[in-house]
């Protein structure tokens, strides 16, 4: 109970006060968006990049680290597009946009403040590693997927469909922010020194990114109504809070990961889909009720989940 009250309840706090905020109109959606726009093309970018640069590449990137991570990640968008394609009949692309919320845990904006209140900033190492390929790797499995989807009857060669994925997602901020990170810590590695006065700058936008990211989650969250198919928003909460963190800690004890890494890889995997899951879906018009609501009942539902995987934990 003490993991409820310390660690999950504060982050939920900000998330429900910025859901009370736009509930009783005290902001208008239009303040809210810019909210979420300075926290996700701004300040979210820039806390990656400071959290990149400063890593220690050699020693932190683990592959077994990232393989039990992305095997339950991809483990659950397998399963979530098949069982949509087999079980809920759902056209093609649908199905690969329903996967997506199943895939794209919302490691940065819960994954990050739950791991750094339950076990400490030290203990941030692990998944700001997982969190440094996440967006790149998924958002570019996702696209070129539904892609190929799309191009079937098109005549569109893979090339074609593979640069377009790419395009997408070199254009996402958060993308930029992790690629300007890892250049600034190979440039480091180089020798070159950045002034004080640029890092307290770069540390004053980070200190805003997690608290204005989290109330403008709240706010967004409220527009989305609980409706759409039971089925397939029950499916997405299984496979994404217990599906996906049951596979990576099992594999994380199969790999004897430390426990450090268990730590980032479990809490990680064991987030609700994040907002850009239904970005995903409204980028091609399909499954935005499903992905939406199923966005907004895990999210919820992630407060009793998450304290589950805690307690399972060192």
């Amino acid at each position: 109970m003490t993991t409820l009250f310390d660690v999950i309840l504060p982050v939920f706090l900000v998330v429900g006060f910025g859901y009370l905020v736009c509930w009783r109109k005290w902001l208008t959606e239009v303040a809210v968006d810019g909210v979420m726009r300075f926290a996700q093309n701004f300040a979210l970018p820039v806390l990656l990049f400071s959290a990149i640069a400063k890593l220690d590449l050699g020693a932190n990137y683990n592959p077994l680290l990232l393989l039990a991570f992305y095997s339950g990640a991809l483990l659950s968008f397998a399963l979530g597009t098949a069982l949509s394609l087999y079980w809920l009949k759902r056209p093609a692309q649908d199905a690969i946009a329903i996967g997506f919320v199943c895939l794209f845990s919302n490691s940065l904006l819960l994954g990050v403040p739950i791991t750094e209140r339950a076990f400490g900033p030290e203990a941030l190492v692990g998944n700001f590693t997982i969190i440094s390929v996440h967006s790149p790797l998924l958002y570019t499995f996702g696209i070129t997927a539904m892609e190929f989807v799309r191009a079937r009857g098109h005549n569109l060669s893979m090339g074609r469909v593979a640069l377009r994925a790419l395009s997408g997602v070199l254009h996402t901020p958060m993308v930029i922010g992790i690629l300007c990170g890892f250049a600034m810590n190979l440039l480091t590695l180089g020798g070159l020194v950045m002034p004080e006065g640029f890092w307290a700058a770069v540390s004053m936008m980070s200190s805003a990114a997690l608290p204005a990211a989290l109330f403008g989650l709240g706010g967004v969250l409220y527009r989305y109504r609980p409706e759409g198919e039971v089925r397939a928003i029950a499916m997405c909460c299984c496979i994404s809070l217990l599906l996906h963190p049951a596979v990576t800690f099992g594999l994380g004890k199969l790999f004897a990961l430390s426990v450090a890494e268990m730590r980032s890889a479990v809490v990680t995997a064991a987030m609700p889909p994040g907002v850009n899951a239904y970005l995903f879906a409204a980028l091609y018009g399909v499954a935005m009720r499903v992905s939406a609501t199923a966005v907004l009942v895990a999210t919820g539902l992630s407060m009793v989940t998450a304290l589950l995987w805690l307690s399972l934990l060192p």
